[in-house]
Parts: structure tokens; C-alpha cells; sequence
């Protein structure tokens, strides 16, 4: 009884820690360290995507690169300390809710697309190399980061299915790829109408966009 005890709590700490890791606003701290509030620059996203329109090149690698860990960090503290079923799909998951809900920032986040790929590279490491693979290819025909998340994360959950069959796998990139379409819904509409600026072009002041 008390071992069960002790498995639940390490479980809730497990979770706690996934979100509140996730929920850390890094390309928000490493824009700030250039004197920048990337919130009032672009689309006001915290992503690295925003970070290279508007600080520069090495502070979204960093960026890029902090996100993807804090994905992935989550998923391997999981299955290294917790026997529960499923916790490694639910603490990947939760890191992601923190990434785009972050209480640090009032619940106002960024898209969760780097996160997501991290979770997927540490939960199932060709999923999340198919991903990342999509979305390069993707981002370099098009030259749109948001058409790129897009594909990658609709292409994922059959990807599972092909390799996983139906299970714990597909039901997570299934509910991260929902979230990312939900996160994207102001993107989706500038690419209908051909106003999505593509990666590298600068962008007017978020409160002056329509997304």
C-alpha cells in the first residue's frame, strides 16, 4: 500500500514537472536577453519561428533547440522513473499543453510545434524523424513554417497506425496534431487568402495583424 502510494506521487511529480518545464517561455527569456519582448514583435509568438523574423538566427537556433528539449525531457524522465502505463504519452503530452498554455505567461503560449516534435523524437524516435523530415521538406519547397506544422503533424497519426497500429501513439500525435491545427487557426486563414508571410520575412507588430 505504501509502495503504491509512494508510485502515485512520483507519478503526479512526474506530470507537474512535465507541464511546468513546458510551460518555460525560453525563446521569450533568450529574445528578452537582446532586449527584445517578442511578444510585441511579429505574431507575438514565443516560438522560434518568430524569434528568427525578429531577433535573429542564433537566439532561434537556441530557441529551436530549448523547445525541442523540453518535448523531449518530459517523455525520458517518464520511463525512466514511472511504471505506470502511459505516462511517457501523457507527460509528452502535458509539455506541450504548458508550451502552448503556459502559466507563467497567463496561458498565453506559443504553437507547440518544436515541443511536439521533441516529444515525438524521445516517445517514438522514427515518428519523430519522420516529422522533422516532413516538415523540412515541406518548409523547404514552400518556405512556410505553419504549412509545414501542418502537414507534418496530419501525416503523423497514420504513420503510427502503419507502424503502431491503433493505440497510445496515434491517440497522442492524434491530439497533438488537433492542438497544433487549433494553435495554427489565424495561420490557416492567411495562407487561404496568400497573406502568410513565408520564413525569413519580417512582419508588421502583432496588435497591427488580423491572426
Amino acid at each position: 500500500m505504501l509502495e503504491e502510494d509512494i508510485l502515485k506521487s512520483v507519478d503526479l511529480v512526474i506530470l507537474l514537472f512535465s507541464y511546468l518545464l513546458g510551460a518555460v517561455p525560453f525563446g521569450l527569456l533568450i529574445s528578452k536577453l537582446r532586449g527584445v519582448d517578442i511578444r510585441r514583435h511579429g505574431s507575438g509568438n514565443i516560438g522560434a519561428t518568430n524569434v528568427l523574423r525578429n531577433v535573429g538566427k542564433k537566439e532561434a537556433l537556441i530557441t529551436l533547440l530549448a523547445d525541442i528539449g523540453k518535448g523531449a525531457i518530459p517523455v525520458v524522465v517518464a520511463a525512466k522513473f514511472s511504471a505506470a502505463p502511459h505516462m511517457q504519452a501523457v507527460s509528452g503530452f502535458l509539455s506541450v499543453v504548458g508550451h502552448n498554455f503556459p502559466v507563467y505567461l497567463k496561458f498565453r503560449g506559443g504553437k507547440g510545434v518544436a515541443t511536439s516534435l521533441g516529444v515525438m523524437l524521445a516517445y517514438y524516435p522514427p515518428a519523430g524523424a519522420f516529422g522533422v523530415l516532413c516538415w523540412l521538406v515541406v518548409a523547404f519547397t514552400t518556405k512556410y513554417s505553419s504549412l509545414s506544422a501542418l502537414i507534418a503533424f496530419g501525416i503523423l497519426p497514420l504513420f503510427m497506425i502503419l507502424f503502431k497500429g491503433i493505440g497510445e501513439g496515434f491517440y497522442l500525435t492524434t491530439l497533438i496534431g488537433l492542438m497544433i491545427i487549433l494553435r495554427h487557426h489565424a495561420n490557416i486563414r492567411r495562407l487561404i487568402k496568400g497573406t502568410e508571410p513565408r520564413i525569413g520575412e519580417k512582419r508588421g507588430n502583432a496588435k497591427n495583424e488580423t491572426g
